[in-house]
């Protein structure tokens, strides 16, 4: 952990970094044995990770099950990723790596669909799963978002083996904040308070996400805080850079829907000075931003602030070539009104770049506000715009807060430390089933 004590500022009293990971070195799984995990991963396909994000419905949890997956395999275990099939021509199983396969599942027609769409295949995914593991039985499910945990939790129950539930992201906190917006099946809050009190174990990705579970009536005892994790090796400091003109780059990356803030960062725009450029990455590919209604959106408020010449979209980015766009940065900004966690505050850091995030969700535990960068409150462009203009008055102070970022990403947010926490849980929730036990194969290879 890294015990550095945060700076007193007006109305936040000073107090250690916290770590997210309260065991400071999570032990292996059960005795180190290698264990046959199960990921179910409903419309998030891990091997859509590698290529450029941003859609409606693709992010971070494509990224979380994939890097999640291969670390775990690096471990010696053998994963299974199932997800549903979108195209009749993609081979039912697809070897992503030593000990990863993705299995796709025959759950409604072979196409995409929109996520919330899929509720109602959930019980066609469910016997597909149970046929499975019939065949090949693991000693863990790990289901990955709600659908997945109401597909899993009956195939795993049938044949007595533990399910640990991740949610990513809770109905309950999306209604709160999207209203009479939200799309969400009309059960999904009451299928996630089942779901927490019927699993063997909830991974809550924050400690907001804690409260909220609670809440729901998830019995606190049952639920552990594990985060997400970034790739040190992939996200670091040194490499190719994005071109960049002279003056401050700040950064934009996300998913383009209203609720990800990129409209308060143009609002900010307009109170700083003409040589702070924002480039907003994410969205559909570059040959199709003038044809999307958010890009459109986004520009008009550009347009009515005066900083449209400021404002360069570039659309979906690979996750290849991510690390050299944020090299390019000055400030990396990520102010959404709501976060269940947050991958690109901690790929930031990884690149060694100081961060303004909204103190929502889980970017309220990874950034630390006058350490690794700064929090606002969520839709305050002005306190977003005073942030901007310390970074860029204070070059010095910047480049140590990214370089504090760089610290904590590589201490507490590797993916080898969190996969090891993910094998620690699942080695005690297999070891409460005693009849498992001997289902394990073997130290790992």
């Amino acid at each position: 952990m890294l015990d550095v004590p945060v700076p007193d500022a007006p109305g936040r009293p000073a107090r250690p970094v916290p770590s997210p990971i309260h065991d400071p070195a999570p032990a292996r799984a059960e005795g180190g044995v290698r264990m046959r995990i199960a990921m179910v991963s409903e419309h998030a396909s891990p091997l859509a990770a590698a290529a450029g994000l941003g859609g409606a419905d693709a992010g971070g949890q494509n990224v979380a099950v994939r890097a999640l997956a291969l670390s775990l395999a690096a471990a010696g275990h053998e994963i299974v990723v199932h997800t549903r099939r979108t195209d009749p021509r993609t081979p039912r199983r697809v070897v992503m790596a030593p000990g990863v396969t993705v299995d796709h599942v025959d759950a409604g027609p072979a196409r995409e669909l929109p996520k919330d769409a899929l509720v109602d295949l959930m019980d066609e995914f469910s016997a597909e799963l149970a046929a499975c593991w019939r065949t090949e039985r693991p000693d863990v499910v790990h289901a990955h978002f709600w659908m997945s945990g109401m597909a899993a939790l009956p195939a795993a129950r049938a044949l007595g083996v533990p399910v640990v539930q991740t949610f990513h992201a809770l109905g309950s906190v999306k209604r709160r904040h999207q209203g009479a917006d939200d799309t969400s099946p009309a059960r999904r809050v009451a299928v996630e308070s089942d779901l927490g009190a019927s699993v063997d174990r909830v991974l809550a990705t924050c400690r907001e996400e804690v409260d909220e579970l609670v809440a729901l009536g998830v019995p606190a005892d049952r639920v552990t805080v594990v985060p997400c994790g970034v790739d040190v090796d992939h996200f670091r400091p040194t490499g190719d850079v994005a071109p960049r003109e002279g003056g401050f780059r700040v950064l934009s990356v996300s998913r383009l829907v209203p609720r990800k803030g990129v409209g308060t960062i143009i609002a900010a725009l307009a109170a700083l000075p003409d040589d702070v450029e924002l480039v907003v990455a994410g969205g559909p590919a570059p040959e199709d931003l003038d044809d999307d209604p958010e890009v459109a959106r986004l520009r008009g408020l550009a347009r009515s602030a005066g900083v449209e010449h400021r404002v360069r979209f570039v659309g979906s980015v690979s996750q290849d070539a991510l690390p050299a766009l944020y090299r390019s940065a000055d400030a990396v900004v990520c102010v959404p009104a709501y976060e269940p966690f947050g991958l690109v505050p901690l790929e930031a850091m990884a690149c060694a770049r100081p961060v303004v995030a909204a103190e929502v969700g889980g970017l309220a535990d990874t950034v630390v506000h006058g350490v690794t960068g700064h929090h606002v409150a969520p839709g305050d462009p002005a306190a977003v715009a005073r942030a901007l203009d310390g970074l860029r008055a204070h070059p010095r102070r910047a480049r140590a807060q990214g370089r504090a970022g760089r610290r904590r990403a590589e201490a507490e947010y590797g993916w080898d430390r969190v996969a090891a926490a993910h094998e620690r849980i699942y080695g005690e929730v297999v070891a409460a089933v005693p009849s498992l036990g001997a289902l394990t194969t073997g130290s790992p290879a």
